[in-house]
């Protein structure tokens, strides 16, 4: 049978949506309402900057490690067991909540649910190409990002009205039973695995790992440095302002209440879904040259969400502006990453692929954290409109600068 007429949603594929739907919708309600409470609790901008940043550290350690197991390990296995770790740890939290000073109980928690989310995202970008024709990456990237955008845009919207009714305890009880109900979904899925032969410990093999895929890009596709560079300034100058401007803009500049919070970041999650549309609509004509368009109209976006809060503008015409610009933002970010994804799964041989993924990802994440832990400090201490103007337009001149890095990665798409 030719490969463009097998089914995309086979069972093994659609079960992997289904757990990633359940998981990633208990990170998202956790994620929104863990920040939030501490914020309410403190009513420190430059405190949620800090533990923003302190919690994503462990996701950037934790990537490459993830992609080393995911490339040795059967992926299946290594989805399931960090499921039910993480349902571990959201039990844990109940039981500690109110006996340990909160502050450090919601680093710690967070540090360890980002940790576990950059050792489990690995696996399941790898196992991808195992599950799909090479014709259908696009579509399954697609489907994968439209599950993780949807999934932050139901948990924020629910977690809103969840935590503005009942507080934190129900959103534990919800995120840990998803957590662990994906687990068990999870053991049934049935991912291709060819047990690879290691000669050393477990560290070393580790290492070993790491540095063949970093041999990988360095010489053979030495671009993809590039790329990273590109994407790690990106990262502390647009991403780390999103993250920490949003909330800050909504609750304290704003002063709206929780369920309109959760309703921006669903907005979020519904400009991914509708992001992740597009790239599976458009499919193969997505080319890499579209990359810095995308970036450019981030960074635009960005610039929209400072003017909407100038001084003078209504309160309720700044939100809604904050809030369409979010959802448009999401949706140029997630056609740029499906059309990343897609180039590197189909260029990188199989044995290196979570570990090339998982090390782009992390060397282009190191600068979120020091972003974050900025802008929390200059959103306490300078008026939002000029710190999102500024952030608008570095990121613009970066964009402008990627045209040329991206042009040719696209001339550079099939390897001699």
């Amino acid at each position: 049978m030719d490969a463009q007429k097998h089914p995309l949603f086979t069972r093994d594929f659609t079960l992997v949506v289904i757990g990633q739907i359940v998981s990633l919708f208990g990170n998202a309600i956790l994620h929104f309402a863990l920040p939030l409470y501490l914020l309410r609790e403190t009513g420190s901008l430059t405190l949620f900057g800090v533990v923003n940043a302190c919690s994503f550290l462990p996701m950037i350690l934790m990537g490459p490690i993830g992609g080393t197991a995911a490339d040795r390990v059967n992926k299946r296995n290594i989805m399931a067991a960090l499921d039910f770790l993480t349902a571990g740890l959201t039990l844990c939290y109940m039981l500690l909540w109110g006996k340990v000073p909160l502050v450090p109980l919601i680093i710690v928690t967070l540090m360890l649910l980002y940790a576990i989310a950059g050792a489990y995202q690995p696996s399941v970008q790898a196992s991808l190409p195992l599950l799909l024709a090479p014709d259908q990456l696009t579509q399954g990237n697609a489907v994968v990002n439209m599950v993780h955008t949807l999934a932050n845009l139901l948990g924020p919207a629910l977690g809103g009205v969840i935590f503005g009714l009942w507080g934190l305890g129900p959103i534990l009880v919800i995120g840990g039973a998803c957590f662990f109900s994906s687990a068990v979904m999870e053991l049934f899925i049935h991912i291709p695995h060819e047990r690879r032969p290691r000669s050393s410990g477990v560290l070393a093999t580790v290492r070993q790992d790491l540095c063949e895929s970093w041999r990988f890009i360095a010489q053979e596709r030495p671009i993809f440095l590039s790329v990273t560079l590109v994407l790690s300034a990106f990262n502390f100058l647009l991403s780390a302002v999103m993250i920490v401007g949003i909330p800050a803009l909504v609750a304290q500049v704003l002063g709206m209440s929780d369920t309109f919070m959760g309703l921006t970041q669903a907005a979020l999650g519904l400009g991914g879904l509708l992001g992740g549309l597009l790239a599976g609509v458009l499919g193969p004509r997505l080319k890499p040259r579209h990359g810095s368009f995308c970036l450019l109209a981030c960074s635009a976006l960005a610039a929209v969400m400072g003017l909407s809060v100038l001084p003078g503008v209504p309160v309720w015409v700044s939100y809604w502006m904050v809030t369409a610009a979010a959802l448009l933002t999401m949706s140029a970010a997630t056609l740029f990453t499906v059309v990343l994804l897609t180039l590197v799964q189909s260029q990188v041989p199989p044995q290196l692929l979570g570990k090339v993924i998982a090390c782009i990802q992390a060397v282009a994440n190191c600068a979120s954290p020091l972003g974050q832990a900025a802008y929390g400090v200059l959103f306490d201490f300078l008026p939002p409109w000029s710190v999102l103007l500024g952030a608008a337009a570095l990121s613009a001149l970066t964009a402008l600068r990627s045209r040329r890095v991206f042009l040719r990665l696209e001339t550079e798409a099939v390897p001699e």
